[in-house]
């Protein structure tokens, strides 16, 4: 049996949700005054025990919040557990969110010594490998430029380079693997196996399973905050794959029909629409609601029919009977005359 390098004993991780939203701390204070503020808890994790022995390779699977990256972040020393302890012996690289500690007011040079005091690296060793980070981040100049107008694919090279400067005893991995486009992908892919053959002890969160059989050699499933399953990565792979992703997937199928037969449709519901005989409607006429229009938009259209028949009525009306033209008139006069 290894060396236990991570000891997870009995965390759980509480999260308070507020139940009505509080714009400004002006707002919170008046609600904290007046005791208006009221929370939900909500638990992302409940109970969780594990330990990993040097060397392993430990897959995390579990469907989306699940409290995979909770679990990581507690053990990498971001969040603190609301109960339970968590014990973690030797250097952590941990690539969780990369960039997320970057200000963007400040240059990519500037945020190298930010980021990597926020992963607890000195400054004389981000001294010591600045040269080696910008070389590997492939951003030349432009990491003079403020971070703000960088693309996210800078953004993440340079924190995939700042994260895995060190040697690392735990590298903890989450749904993180390769960043950037095709040339760099290849580079990062190379840089985290170098890791594996060192022996780093690996924590590593995917939803593929494939990567986890891959990678790992143990793996754990979560389920709403709850370990439920720990054991060889082949066994619980398919444990999982069984259990949750069929399962998922059903839940996405529509609902088979019973013994083969067809589903009878639904007849179409017709309704009488009484209509004053005056407007020229069919009182008798027959509306179905399958057609799309509703009622109001039907008699619209019959009270248009019949103002354009009785505008046509009267236009003939009144070409007949219109007043002779002058022409006509002004020959009836001369004829008169003589």
């Amino acid at each position: 049996m290894g060396k236990e390098v991570v000891k997870v004993e009995n965390v759980s991780m509480k999260f308070n949700l507020m139940e009505n939203k509080v714009d400004n701390l002006k707002e919170y204070v008046i609600k904290l005054i007046k005791n208006e503020l009221r929370y939900q808890e909500f638990w992302a994790l409940k109970d969780i025990s594990f330990t990993v022995n040097k060397g392993d390779r430990l897959g995390i699977l579990g469907l989306n919040g699940a409290g995979k990256s909770t679990l990581l972040k507690i053990i990498a020393g971001v969040l603190k557990a609301t109960e339970g302890k968590v014990t973690v012996k030797g250097k952590i690289a941990p690539l969780l969110e990369l960039g997320a500690g970057f200000d963007p007011q400040y240059t990519g040079a500037e945020n190298i010594y930010l980021y990597g005091a926020v992963l607890g690296y000195p400054k004389d060793f981000i001294r010591e490998k600045y040269n080696e980070i910008v070389e590997f981040s492939e951003l030349g100049e432009f990491i003079h430029v403020p971070v703000k107008n960088y693309s996210s694919g800078m953004k993440a090279r340079l924190g995939f380079a700042i994260a895995t400067i060190v040697e690392p005893d735990i590298l903890i991995l989450d749904e993180v693997l390769s960043v950037g486009d095709a040339k760099f992908r290849k580079k990062s892919e190379k840089r985290i196996m170098d890791m594996f053959d060192k022996g780093a002890t690996v924590l590593f969160v995917s939803h593929t399973i494939e990567q986890v059989m891959a990678i790992c050699n143990r793996a754990i499933i979560l389920d709403n905050g709850s370990l439920v399953a720990d054991g060889p990565a082949e066994e619980i792979c398919k444990l999982y794959e069984e259990k949750f992703i069929e399962r998922e997937s059903g839940a996405m199928k529509p609902r088979k029909e019973k013994d083969g037969k067809a589903k009878k449709k639904k007849k179409k519901k017709t309704v009488s629409v009484e209509v004053s005989e005056e407007l020229g409607i069919d009182p008798e006429k027959k509306i179905s609601k399958d057609n799309g229009k509703n009622i109001n938009e039907i008699i619209a259209e019959n009270m248009s029919d019949v103002l354009s028949e009785f505008i046509t009525e009267k236009t003939s009306d009144n070409y007949e009977n219109k007043p002779e033209g002058i022409a006509d008139a002004i020959s009836d006069s001369i004829s008169d005359n003589n």
